[in-house]
């Protein structure tokens, strides 16, 4: 008998890519993906439940299905298809997690929990080390926001992992997805005609593309005897490498908007209340430090490396969304012309 498998967040781009993938795994044999809203995209042979994991109904969802596997994708620092704003967001990440959690916890037979979480966790400010690893103390990120949801989302599942200590639990702690169909806040950022940048900070950049995402998902989902398979733990996952802002500009042909630090943050609300896609004060604020994750124990788990590093995983995305209004060599001249006269000058 194969695994039954249930995918929340299903209506999300993501989300419905990993259900159709996981159906595709021969110790498989159910996938149900959930969500408040019918996903656009198809499911493959998986069932759909409209329910929302806010909800107690979702411990019936789980016991009438005799779900073994809970693969928790329903966090985002984006609103989804039901829209909301900031508010509606964190409910769905942080009360939605601890009420699927809870209900986790009542269902007989739940083997695994897989948790979609994030890099953001670590924040990112000045004085931060140069490279993060699972083991590093984690502390309130400034500003709140996603970053803020995240430690909190994790100190529920710390929790939970504590009283069902026969569930193994993963979190994966995936660093900005990038990809061709990426709909992340970040791949909205870099489709901006012009990028908005904070003046004298150059930030550090790490991306995991959507195909190894599913890769790693589809791992963390496998039985922990076969090899490569992940088992119980946090791992950081993100392509090898690092791209500075300045360097993805240029590859993608977009021409850059340095504003002052202390206008940054009225700027990306001004943008973000405008509707413009990918602004927001929580964004520029991240553009700052940037961050870099050490992704050591995720390697030797899967016995190497990902498929993509990361200038592998921006070029992919660049391919299909640049070049933007200048091809990538003018960026390159113009930033390298600026950057002479401000030395000299």
């Amino acid at each position: 008998m194969g695994k039954t498998v249930l995918v929340t967040g299903a209506a999300r781009q993501l989300s419905g890519r990993f259900v159709r993938h996981i159906q595709r795994d021969r110790d498989v044999s159910r996938v149900i993906g959930v969500d408040r809203r019918p996903p656009a995209h198809p499911l493959g042979g998986a069932e759909f439940i409209r329910a929302d994991i806010r909800q107690p109904s979702i411990v019936t969802v789980l016991a009438e299905h005799a779900v073994d596997t809970v693969v928790h994708l329903d966090v985002h620092g984006t609103p989804g298809p039901a829209g909301g704003g900031r508010s509606a967001v964190k409910e769905v990440n942080v009360l939605g997690t601890l009420q699927l959690l809870g209900a986790c916890q009542k269902v007989p037979g739940l083997s695994r929990v897989v948790i979609k979480s994030s890099t953001q966790i670590y924040g990112t400010a000045g004085r931060d080390p140069a490279v993060f690893s699972e083991t590093t103390m984690l502390r309130a990120p400034a500003g709140g926001g996603f970053p803020r949801d995240v430690v909190e989302i994790e100190g529920y599942v710390r929790g939970f992992a504590r009283r069902c200590p026969d569930v193994r639990v993963t979190v994966l702690r995936f660093a900005h997805v990038l990809g061709p169909a990426a709909d992340s806040r970040l791949a909205a950022y870099f489709r901006l005609p012009v990028l908005p940048t904070v003046l004298g900070y150059d930030p550090r950049l790490q991306f995991v593309h959507e195909d190894d995402v599913l890769e790693v998902l589809t791992r963390a989902v496998a039985d922990p005897e076969l090899p490569g398979a992940l088992g119980g733990g946090t791992f950081n996952v993100a392509g090898d490498g690092v791209l500075l802002l300045s360097q993805a500009a240029r590859r993608i042909g977009r021409p850059t908007m340095p504003v002052v630090r202390s206008f940054a943050p009225w700027l990306g609300s001004a943008l973000g209340a405008l509707g413009v896609d990918g602004v927001s004060a929580e964004q520029l604020r991240s553009l700052v430090h940037g961050r870099v994750v050490r992704t050591s124990r995720l390697r030797e788990a899967m016995g190497g490396p990902l498929a993509y590093t990361t200038p592998e995983t921006f070029a992919d995305f660049a391919a299909v969304h640049g070049p933007g209004l200048l091809p990538p060599e003018a960026v390159t001249r113009a930033v390298d012309r600026i950057e002479e006269v401000l030395r000299h000058g």
